[in-house]
């Protein structure tokens, strides 16, 4: 099973890590005390071994079609679920709470890049999955987005205007990626459309 390597077998950590963190988020402001704490927790395993399956995959040479598969899946049920639960007065942070149209941003990003692959592949007979710097970069702040939105209550007042300034970075990078994905997309099929 080649393609149960360690990176692979990390992301798949990753993934069912997903579940309990949604479980602290919905319990935050209801049930045990301790949720946000163990929310963050959860949250920064997630984040570290996300750049630890890459490091891997690049050290060890063994990146995978899987793996190219999994890891984008693996950030969007992390950051999806996070930017709608934390954009819920139920479930946010007290006084932290995402501006709606920040989740919107973020999921409507997604959604769009998940159905131009599906396009893509409509279209050429052939999977399109390839990681772009702008989608890294709009990823990586999501990541500290999400982060400080847990961690805000515990920073000083001084800090706090990082919150939006988080969201309006997050959100400009999500449609910047957006228009790269799709003006790279529509070059893949355009050269690879099946004809006849």
């Amino acid at each position: 099973m080649t393609w149960l390597n360690w990176p692979n077998r990390i992301t798949l950590v990753r993934i069912a890590l997903v579940p309990p963190f949604v479980i602290c988020l919905l319990n935050m402001n209801t049930g045990w005390a301790g949720s946000r704490q163990l929310a963050i927790v959860l949250f920064g395993v997630m984040a570290l071994s996300d750049a630890l399956d890459g490091f891997l995959a690049r050290r060890l040479n063994q990146n995978t079609p899987l793996g190219r598969f999994l890891d984008p899946i693996a950030d969007k049920l992390l950051i999806s679920c996070a930017v709608v639960l934390l954009a819920v007065d139920a479930t946010s942070v007290s006084g932290f709470r995402l501006p709606s149209w920040v989740s919107v941003i973020a999921i409507g990003k997604d959604a769009l890049t998940v159905i131009g692959f599906g396009l893509v592949y409509a279209t050429t007979g052939q999977y399109f999955v390839e990681p772009r710097p702008w989608g890294k970069a709009c990823t990586l702040v999501q990541l500290v987005m999400v982060a400080y939105a847990l961690l805000a209550p515990d920073m000083p007042a001084w800090l706090h205007w990082l919150s939006p300034a988080t969201w309006w970075t997050a959100s400009v990078l999500a449609i910047i990626a957006l228009v790269d994905y799709v003006r790279v997309g529509i070059g893949f099929a355009a050269k690879h459309e099946i004809t006849g």
